[in-house]
């Protein structure tokens, strides 16, 4: 979940089509902050963990919907796109049929929180589903997932490229050099996921994952969490970019991590 965070910040000041097309740029801008794909990841860690990971699925649904109707009221300029944003604003929470790279910016959580692939998908699905009920939509958050499940669960990279393109038919059969030159600021999952994905296949370490997205541009701040996410559950986040994650959010936001972390721990106990 700090692969996603630290990926929407350092993202952020390339999104609308500002990539340098390059992997030569500073780490971090003058003034880093996090966008509504850093919201919205807390919003759904906080909401399932507030309902509990056996929760069925109009529990979780309801905890998740609750989440990010608190977290979007509390940080409401955060860059929501249009439909979510009147989502937020509506006292009717039915789903609104996107297919929208939203659902999949905000699941990774979900990749961490669960002992199996199954578990994991279903909850990613759920967590789609409750605004972004579209097939792509509910497509892009089980990929992701069940990337960073797989990830860190020590899968190679051709274990998870050959689930990816067998469970969800996305193709990853382009290289970024093939995909950057003509890439451009697209918010769906289907021109969203397939990027972020090839960007974390082909890259040699978590800040090269960083790097490389950025590099292809389009969406940035959200390709980039996207790609960090997968990378974190792969390689693992470095200690510095962790501590720059805490420094650029909010101590509200890190109640939320907080509480993840401990389920992290625990999960490493019982591994012991």
């Amino acid at each position: 979940m700090y692969g996603a965070i630290i990926g929407d910040i350092i993202g952020q000041p390339y999104e609308f089509d500002r990539s340098p097309k390059t992997k030569k740029f500073p780490l971090f801008s003058k003034k880093p902050r996090f966008t509504d794909d850093s919201v919205m990841t807390i919003a759904v860690c906080g909401g399932i963990l507030k309902a509990g990971l056996e929760a069925d699925e109009n529990i979780m649904k309801t905890a998740i919907i609750t989440s990010m109707q608190l977290w979007g009221h509390k940080y409401p300029h955060a860059g929501y796109g249009r439909k979510f944003y009147m989502w937020l604003a509506r006292e009717d929470t039915k789903p609104y049929n996107s297919w929208g790279n939203g659902s999949a910016m905000r699941v990774s959580s979900v990749g961490w929180l669960f002992d199996s692939l199954e578990r994991t998908r279903e909850v990613a699905r759920w967590s789609a589903e409750v605004t972004h009920n579209h097939p792509e939509g509910v497509k892009g958050a089980e990929s992701i997932a069940s990337v960073i499940w797989m990830a860190r669960n020590g899968k190679t990279k051709d274990e998870i490229k050959d689930y990816v393109v067998k469970e969800f038919g996305y193709d990853l059969s382009r290289t970024c050099d093939e995909i950057r030159p003509n890439y451009r600021h697209i918010e769906s999952c289907q021109e969203t996921c397939p990027e972020a994905i090839t960007a974390f296949l082909e890259a040699e370490d978590f800040e090269d994952v960083i790097r490389t997205a950025v590099s292809l541009g389009g969406d940035c701040d959200t390709l980039t969490d996207i790609a960090t996410a997968m990378a974190e559950g792969f390689y693992g986040l470095p200690e510095e970019l962790k501590t720059k994650c805490i420094e650029y959010t909010k101590p509200d936001m890190h109640e939320v991590m907080k509480e993840f972390d401990k389920y992290q721990i625990t999960a490493k106990r019982l591994e012991a």
